[in-house]
């Protein structure tokens, strides 16, 4: 019989956050894989834990998730930890589901303490759609590309950072994002958190004064609908009526539909979208 794979989760600050379920299973299993051993062995030492431990992290996910896998098959119980919040959640952790997913290996999750979603909750923004990026790309090109993509991102939108680069996040989502609303959220549920609602200009000139401390999560603003329709709006009035109607013909759209959303954009009648092709056609 196989055994199960437990996903758990920790404390992101506070180890009253710990769970009773977590603790229990932490003491059952077989064997505890974490993101930093070094790390997780003061947690499971201030809970009495004294289950065998493994690394599992960025730079062994692969073989060493074929080990645990193994050890799955084999009927061991084994249970996943990440240095906070949620395996599977900007870690790892994924990789090692789809392997156990592809295996057959039953997966269950212990639910607990997550940064995206409690910055969420306390940020004062829209909470009903969300878009959770994580970090964004080190890599210049591929950063520029992401926030490129966030630009027209109407939903409210989850960001981790480290204190160290955070000016420098502020200043590039400023400048690709214009000025929107922002909760900065940091040292969550400790004993100095921090929650600074404010919006970008704001922020970075705190930040540029106060030298930030801790993680943080940015929850940022979605664009507003209103702007985006007001953009399209703009391009419309660039557009010949003939080069609107074209536009969503292109998109797989019949003649008939491509007039009547033409005539939605522009806010008048598809007689006249008709008249005004009737026009062009005949100065041809």
């Amino acid at each position: 019989m196989q055994g199960t794979l437990y996903l758990c989760a920790t404390p992101i600050g506070n180890l009253e956050d710990m769970t009773f379920r977590a603790v229990r299973i932490l003491k059952e299993v077989d064997l505890i894989a974490a993101e930093d051993t070094r790390n997780s062995i003061r947690l499971l030492n201030h809970f009495e834990i004294h289950t065998p431990m493994v690394s599992y992290h960025e730079y062994n996910k692969f073989d060493r998730g074929r080990e645990l896998v193994s050890r799955l098959q084999e009927g061991k119980n084994v249970a996943l930890i990440t240095d906070a919040g949620m395996p599977g959640i900007s870690d790892p952790g994924e990789e090692l589901v789809k392997m156990c997913a592809e295996a057959g290996i039953t997966v269950t999750a212990l639910p607990g303490a997550c940064a995206c979603v409690t910055a969420l909750t306390l940020s004062g923004l829209g909470t009903r759609r969300f878009a959770f990026e994580a970090f964004l790309p080190a890599d210049k090109k591929e950063r520029r590309k992401v926030l490129e993509e966030l630009k027209s991102e109407t939903r409210t939108i989850v960001l981790y950072e480290a204190p160290h680069r955070l000016v420098r996040t502020l200043e590039e989502l400023l400048e690709t994002l214009g000025n929107r609303r922002i909760s900065v959220c940091r040292e969550l549920t400790k004993k100095h958190e921090t929650i600074f609602r404010t919006d970008f200009e704001k922020a970075l000139s705190h930040y540029r004064e106060q030298e930030p401390r801790g993680e943080c999560v940015l929850v940022i603003e979605g664009k507003a609908a209103e702007e985006i329709l007001k953009e399209k709006q703009e391009a419309w009035k660039e557009m010949s009526p003939r080069e609107h109607v074209e536009m969503y013909e292109s998109q797989g759209n019949s003649r008939k539909e491509a007039m009547r959303l033409a005539a939605r954009d522009r806010g008048v009648p598809r007689r006249e979208i008709y008249q005004a092709l009737l026009t062009e056609e005949e100065k041809a």
